[in-house]
């Protein structure tokens, strides 16, 4: 059961961000539409229960390593701040830069259709084997904490529940939608690309956000 001292004075601003940045199509996003084009929604769907609970792990995983510094070290909050920022303009660089690639690559996916705990353990190790995942959930997470509460580490996981919950909710539809369409999205190449480019616009915004909210702050 929930207290309002465990709650984040900023949920509202966590769930906003949140739910921008998993909307916007991305790494995850892009492996759920791949297996939809090519093999259909339940395999679609049971990657996005396996992805969502693999990053779930790393949230918590993360939370209980970083709680205790960031409770201890205002200075060490301050710095992971400007370091999330940085870290969402640079994904959204990135994604515009190799957004062709993304595309080429999301219309490739070959093979037998896996069976559905297949796809769940397939999307389980991508959701936890990416290193980019952790540095996530590092410089995203705690921007969004009551550091003079007790309970940081607490608030990190809560965090990453919800976080999970949404990007299972939002990946899990991203996947039923692309296997409903899957000949009419995979039959032209630029629907993909602008797909991962609004994306990446979307993360340079969030970052730029992050690091002006942190100089105000600060």
């Amino acid at each position: 059961m929930f207290t309002s001292d465990l709650i984040p004075s900023r949920l509202w601003e966590y769930l906003i961000a949140t739910i921008l940045i998993i909307l916007a199509p991305g790494p995850s996003v892009l492996f759920t539409i791949a297996r939809a084009i090519a093999w259909g929604r339940a395999a679609a769907v049971a990657t996005v229960i396996g992805n969502a609970t693999g990053m779930f792990l790393v949230s918590l995983l993360v939370a209980v390593g970083l709680g205790p510094l960031l409770q201890s070290s205002k200075l060490f909050y301050n710095g992971v701040q400007w370091a999330g920022g940085a870290y969402l303009i640079y994904l959204g660089y990135a994604a515009i830069a190799a957004s062709k690639v993304d595309a080429h690559g999301m219309q490739k996916t070959e093979g037998a259709k896996p069976a559905f705990v297949t796809s769940i353990k397939n999307g389980f190790w991508v959701g936890v084997l990416n290193p980019k995942s952790v540095v996530f959930f590092a410089a995203i997470l705690p921007q969004f904490v009551d550091q003079e509460k007790n309970n940081v580490t607490a608030q990190l996981i809560l965090l990453g529940a919800i976080f999970a919950l949404i990007a299972l909710i939002s990946d899990g539809s991203y996947g039923l939608l692309a296997g409903t369409v899957r000949q009419w999205l995979s039959g032209d190449i630029g629907r993909l690309i602008f797909m991962r480019r609004f994306g990446g616009l979307v993360m340079i915004a969030l970052g730029l956000f992050t690091i002006f909210s942190a100089v105000l702050v600060g």
